[in-house]
């Protein structure tokens, strides 16, 4: 006897018509924005009171090494580690989120396209290409100004991306590559509007609000085709759907171990707080509060779309530490 559950639900005909990025041709970054992000030449008057990323997103800095070393050793490490992140984010966006979004623009996922999603598609893959060229730009001056050689060709967040694609079995992953996606473009609005909160060097504030603009909107329709596709699921679909979110929300929250260590020591700091940096930074512990505090967005697009109802889903998420019980 079939259960309920393996029988596909029709999403209502009114979904066809739900899924656009709003105004896209007058709000868009990539169609509107005046901005080329160069280094101010004011640069050393703004350090005086701005950051190049927000200390308060790396809690290393209190390490008594670092407080010690001064303000300028704190700067050349923020200033590592958004590069870093830009270059991280170039590769994302190429390799990770338009990769998902080519499964809905060529109707690859495992349900039916309709016009305005596919359209909204494009959109945003063309708002994607646009985000990995102004970060690379930026992240080719802060090196250049810095002397940062050392930049890692592929972080190992990506290949960790990677790696989870590559055991999925052929079948299953157009599905994981739009879960990527998902995952992705719902956690880095929140990320996004934490970090432009802070006091920034101009041309990253600027750079930081273009992005988190075209980034909310994308957080809204991935959360928008979740749904869609998650009623049309059946037992089976929804089982790896679950097992492969909890993976992938575990990736996005592992701290970079081996460019960490090279970081802090070309900052010079002393190997032995190094070592110590890092194996605080990575325990188990840390990287659940990291997930359970960045998450938010995701998991609330989760609990919209009814992922939560199964009592399964609860019960794996909460094991993670991702929910209560």
């Amino acid at each position: 006897m079939t259960r309920l559950l393996d029988v596909p639900a029709e999403p209502p005909v009114s979904w066809a018509l739900r899924f656009t990025l709003g105004e896209w041709d007058t709000r868009a970054s990539v169609r509107v924005s005046r901005h080329d992000y160069p280094l101010p030449a004011d640069l050393a008057q703004q350090l005086e009171s701005r950051h190049w990323f927000p200390p308060g997103f790396l809690p290393y800095l209190s390490h008594p090494a670092i407080e010690a070393a001064g303000r300028e050793v704190i700067h050349r490490l923020t200033a590592n580690h958004l590069v870093h992140f830009l270059d991280y984010t170039t590769l994302l966006e190429h390799r990770i989120v338009n990769r998902s979004v080519e499964t809905i623009v060529h109707g690859e996922i495992p349900a039916y396209v309709p016009p305005r999603m596919k359209t909204a598609a494009l959109q945003l893959y063309t708002d994607e290409g646009y985000h990995a060229l102004f970060s690379n730009q930026l992240a080719e001056q802060i090196a250049a100004h810095y002397g940062f050689t050392q930049r890692p060709a592929m972080p190992r967040r990506i290949t960790r991306l990677n790696a989870l694609i590559e055991r999925t079995p052929q079948h299953s992953r157009p599905l994981a590559w739009f879960l990527l996606g998902f995952v992705s473009e719902t956690l880095i609005a929140r990320e996004l509007l934490d970090v432009c909160r802070d006091s920034l060097v101009s041309c990253v504030a600027d750079m930081l609000r273009d992005h988190l603009g075209d980034e909310a909107r994308h957080s809204r329709y991935f959360a928008e085709v979740f749904h869609y596709l998650w009623l049309t699921m059946n037992t089976r679909k929804r089982t790896f759907t679950a097992r492969t979110l909890l993976e992938a929300i575990g990736i996005f929250f592992e701290v970079d171990e081996a460019w960490l260590l090279q970081s802090l020591r070309g900052a010079g700091i002393d190997e032995g707080s190094a070592t110590d940096i890092v194996a605080e930074s990575a325990t188990a512990q840390a990287n659940r509060r990291r997930a359970r505090a960045g998450a938010v967005a995701t998991l609330a697009a989760l609990t919209k779309a009814g992922f939560f109802a199964l009592p399964h889903n609860r019960r794996l998420f909460a094991k993670a530490g991702l929910i209560d019980e």
